[in-house]
């Protein structure tokens, strides 16, 4: 029988994933000029493309609202898909890879919430609903390599944007909070904010440290609130769920982890390494 801990990390990982798909989904219903060059990826012309985002943001919100309400492996499954491909489209349109890495919590987070949908070596039936299990040592270790990648890459993918790409709108985005603005070298402060962010994604694969995922937890709220403060709609925080779910579903399995006397896998030199985590008294 699933624990407390189980169930706080399902309904993370399930309200997550809300979050992507109404968020998402949002922008197709009131459209979004910014899609126009995925759509020309796959050869949609944009007059086609306008009319055909309110589409595509109904389906994202209706399976949004599924898993709210009852959430299926075939939902999770079209979620991973979609939400890879969606992703993909950035690089596709010339957008550069840092775009994919940036929204691995898309991705990444239901793929998490599918792999709970197994129970030992049976499938649950496609449209059954998928409830909150107890995580075993197998299933958490694969959870957390999933979740760990998904924060690493996400945190690296937003670095790179100040850090590489130097993208416009990150400067504007912390302009709104009087961050870098009038400074001689605006430029260089985002350089060096999106290499410290780099750095706190690289920690992902291998930290066990609450006071970073916590650090992680909120640096990812903190810059994407910048979105509405900066005057962009709130969908823009809201369609980012995951990124704000990945560091809190590691907090939670690395708490089910000590309790129950896990290795803990890091992500290492052989892909895979793991530590142990020592049950806590009392818990």
């Amino acid at each position: 029988m699933p624990e407390k801990r189980d169930i706080t990390l399902y309904w993370i990982l399930r309200i997550a994933c809300v979050m992507c798909y109404v968020g998402h989904g949002a922008f197709g219903v009131i459209t979004k000029e910014g899609w126009l060059p995925y759509f020309a990826v796959v050869g949609i012309p944009a007059e086609y493309a306008w009319m055909l985002m309110p589409v595509v943001g109904i389906v994202d919100i209706l399976l949004g609202i599924s898993v709210l309400f009852r959430p299926t492996r075939a939902g999770l499954i079209y979620m991973v898909i979609w939400s890879t491909w969606t992703a993909l489209l950035r690089p596709l349109a010339g957008q550069g890879a840092s775009e994919f890495l940036e929204r691995a919590g898309n991705y990444g987070i239901p793929l998490a919430l599918l792999f709970i949908s197994y129970t030992g070596h049976q499938v649950q039936g496609w449209f059954a609903k998928v409830e909150p299990q107890r995580i075993t040592e197998q299933l958490g270790q694969r959870l957390i390599r999933i979740v760990r990648l998904s924060a690493c890459a996400l945190l690296v993918g937003h670095g790179a944007f100040g850090a590489i790409t130097g993208k416009a709108m990150l400067m504007d985005h912390f302009a709104s909070v009087g961050i870098g603005s009038g400074a001689p070298d605006a430029a260089g402060l985002l350089q060096l904010i999106g290499l410290g962010e780099m750095v706190l994604g690289g920690a992902m694969l291998f930290t066990t440290a609450p006071g970073l995922l916590w650090a992680a937890f909120g640096w990812k709220v903190f810059t994407e609130l910048l979105y509405p403060i900066s005057g962009d709609s709130f969908f823009e925080f809201v369609e980012r769920g995951g990124s704000y779910a990945a560091p809190l579903a590691l907090l939670v399995l690395f708490a089910i982890g000590k309790q129950r006397g896990w290795h803990i896998p890091r992500v290492g030199t052989h892909l895979m390494r793991t530590s142990q985590l020592s049950p806590a008294a009392g818990d």
